[in-house]
């Protein structure tokens, strides 16, 4: 950890030029001739990548950043709140503690943290940085988590573990065996020192891939922001055998969307019906968790098709994901297409239909934006449709 860059002076030019581009900046002469220029140039990049990402660190003085690319990849603090926010308890150990800001709202839940960071630069930055952010109930380790484990003989109320893909894994099929640490192999270990474990994995992971390498899952959390994906959580607990819980979350600047349901629990079959009123499209969690049936019977709407994963109603209800009020319904014939949409501004979004958005805006000269919305699906029928409509906010 470089400490020079804590002079107030750099410090200060460090704020005053967050946001500019680096590229601009690496062409000027460094005012700091005592310190490297890169490293200067490194924290204002880090910084302002921070800006929206992590507020508080942004906000904070005095806050030494690791390279931008530890910043892109960690959680940002939308979602570790929200990560917080589903357990709680005395101690809480996480094994992969990277540039913590998942400890740090940790930290406002458990007594007490203890901080895992095989990297000994970045450990002294998140100690140093939590010294600014007046945490004060979390204890650092930089040493690798295995080894830090067997130092205690004691249990922990949680274990947290986000591992990271080798980078010698290969194939597109994402694994946790893939992963460092292999929780898979490890898993019988962690419980020696504890009865639940949260972990967390990239969005790609597959669910039935992490249910087939994991024991005693007892919820998988799906967390999006902004209606996208950021991570999946496996919630496990020591010899708990029970039904599995899928809870997404979608965190919006105004509001969470949350939709849960048991898997693979038969609450009914879901109805199908051709486009009435209104159509919905199911936000980005709910589509990861694949429970569409289940949106369907739990709010008493109908699908349009067994694959196009839209639904519709004739009255307007609450629903987690967008909603829209349909003008008109036209099939995908050449004759309706010239008459309604060709050479017209549209949004585009294609559900079980055989051709892409690019090719229906180059086909119909199509322009991208406007009011209008168009779903290019098909419905219970088996029969190409358009529905054009106009977003409810």
């Amino acid at each position: 950890m470089n400490t020079a860059i804590l002079d107030p002076n750099i410090q200060e030019f460090i704020t005053q030029n967050s946001g500019v581009p680096i590229t601009k900046l690496a062409l000027q002469k460094n005012p700091f001739p005592e310190i490297e220029w890169i490293v200067i140039l490194n924290q204002i990049e880090a910084k302002s990548k921070a800006k929206d990402k992590l507020p508080t660190w942004f906000a904070a003085e005095n806050i030494i950043y690791p390279s931008k690319i530890s910043v892109e990849q960690t959680s940002s603090e939308r979602t570790a709140a929200y990560k917080a926010s589903l357990i709680s308890g005395e101690s809480l150990i996480d094994l992969t503690g990277g540039f913590g800001v998942d400890d740090y709202y940790f930290s406002q839940k458990f007594k007490n943290i203890a901080h895992c960071e095989i990297n000994n630069d970045l450990s002294a930055i998140v100690k140093h940085n939590f010294k600014q952010l007046k945490v004060e109930n979390c204890t650092f380790y930089a040493d690798d988590s295995t080894s830090v484990l067997n130092q205690f003989n004691k249990k922990w109320d949680w274990i947290y573990i986000d591992p990271s893909r080798r980078n010698d894994a290969k194939g597109k099929v994402f694994m946790l065996k893939d992963c460092l640490p292999n929780v898979p192999d490890l898993l019988n270990f962690y419980f020696e020192k504890t009865e639940s474990i949260l972990i967390k994995t990239a969005p790609l992971l597959d669910l039935s891939a992490g249910l087939s390498e994991l024991q005693f899952v007892k919820n998988i959390h799906i967390i999006a922001l902004e209606n996208e994906v950021k991570e999946l959580l496996f919630e496990i607990h020591k010899n708990y055998s029970g039904e599995i819980t899928i809870k997404t979350a979608n965190i919006l600047k105004d509001k969470i969307e949350t939709f849960d349901f048991i898997l693979g629990n038969e609450i009914g079959f879901p109805s199908y019906e051709l486009p009435q009123k209104y159509v919905y499209e199911p936000n980005s969690a709910i589509m990861k968790s694949g429970g569409f049936d289940e949106v369907s019977t739990i709010f008493k709407i109908n699908k349009l098709h067994k694959h196009s994963h839209l639904y519709t109603s004739e009255t307007l209800i609450e629903f987690p994901g967008r909603r829209f009020e349909i003008e008109k319904t036209i099939s995908y014939s050449k004759n309706e297409m010239k008459i309604e949409l060709a050479n017209q501004q549209a949004n585009i979004t294609t559900r079980n239909f055989p051709d892409t958005v690019e090719n229906i805006r180059k086909k119909w000269k199509i322009k991208n934006g406007g009011n209008l919305y168009c779903f290019f699906t098909t419905d219970k029928n088996d029969n190409k449709i358009v529905l054009i409509c106009r977003k409810i906010t």
